[in-house]
């Protein structure tokens, strides 16, 4: 019999490829939804996070993955968004918490997606491991709390996995979309001084480590992020060699992107030189190592 997997946030980037990635491996798929109207590939339930509701049916599963929550880099952060960014995060997680309480299910894993925001918007060249001391900035803030209320439901006798996720290469969308448009136009540039670590993660490398977290259930934390961490200047060259096309333009300033994002400038502006070894010691085995082979399987 097929176990049995429902995914928060399914319909989104990563969520829709890792339900087909799941499919294909044999996992019964369903997905937690605010809507059910239209036509849906997978078994769709319905959640309503600020009321506090969500259908009992959808908890009769072997395995949740948690990714719902608001797209950090998808409108400038305003009180308002940076409100929606805190708590569609910590309550979607405090209600899972208290509905699988409520109706005391015995998950076989619990696999909550979280970020690597968690040790700073720019913290240089210093190699961070899971271990690293977490910092104070807005998204650092996010992070801390949405994974203490994901580590509530280890009280339920449930393991639970948190996935830190770096920047998401895509060929959909996310980064690698957002950075390869202008190069193709040939006026790519890199962001700031250039020198800011991107620890970057292949998509289907992170669906990877999500269907591994199902078959190796354990209660830790892992950086999702590729072995080979590149700065965004090499990440610009990298996709324009991809792309076969030239690099004419210096550096787009730093004061520009704060005109252009306001404080969400920073997420362009900073870095983070992230360590992935403690999942290579667990025993997952990366697809894609280096930055220029992932942009070619996914824009060539």
């Amino acid at each position: 019999m097929a176990a049995k997997v429902l995914i928060t946030g399914g319909s989104g980037l990563v969520g829709s490829y890792l339900s087909e990635m799941l499919t294909t491996e044999g996992f019964e798929v369903s997905h937690l939804s605010r809507s059910i109207r239209g036509t849906r590939k997978y078994t769709t339930f319905q959640w309503d996070v600020r009321a506090g509701e969500l259908d009992e049916a959808a908890l009769q599963v072997d395995h949740i993955i948690h990714l719902a929550g608001a797209g950090v880099a998808d409108e400038r952060w305003t009180d308002r968004r940076k409100k929606e960014i805190y708590d569609s995060r910590i309550q979607s997680t405090a209600l899972l918490y208290s509905e699988l309480a409520k109706h005391q299910v015995k998950l076989k894993s619990f696999v909550a997606a979280s970020a690597i925001g968690l040790y700073g918007t720019d913290t240089g060249d210093e190699l961070l491991h899971e271990a690293s001391a977490s910092a104070d900035d807005f998204l650092a803030e996010v992070v801390k709390d949405w994974e203490k209320e994901a580590l509530k439901i280890e009280a339920l006798d449930i393991p639970v996995a948190r996935i830190r996720i770096g920047v998401v290469l895509a060929r959909e969308g996310g980064a690698l979309a957002k950075i390869a448009q202008p190069v193709r136009w040939g006026v790519g540039a890199p962001l700031g001084n250039g020198k800011q670590y991107i620890s970057w993660i292949h998509i289907k490398d992170l669906c990877r480590i999500f269907h591994w977290a199902l078959t190796e259930p354990s209660s830790d934390v892992f950086n999702a992020t590729a072995p080979t961490p590149v700065t965004n200047a090499e990440l610009t060259r990298k996709i324009a060699n991809v792309l076969k096309r030239p690099l004419f333009l210096p550096p787009v300033p730093a004061f520009a992107m704060k005109l252009m994002l306001g404080e969400m400038a920073s997420i362009v502006l900073g870095g983070n030189n992230v360590s992935s070894q403690r999942l290579v010691d667990a025993g997952f085995k990366f697809e894609f190592t280096q930055a220029e082979e992932a942009i070619a399987d996914l824009l060539a």
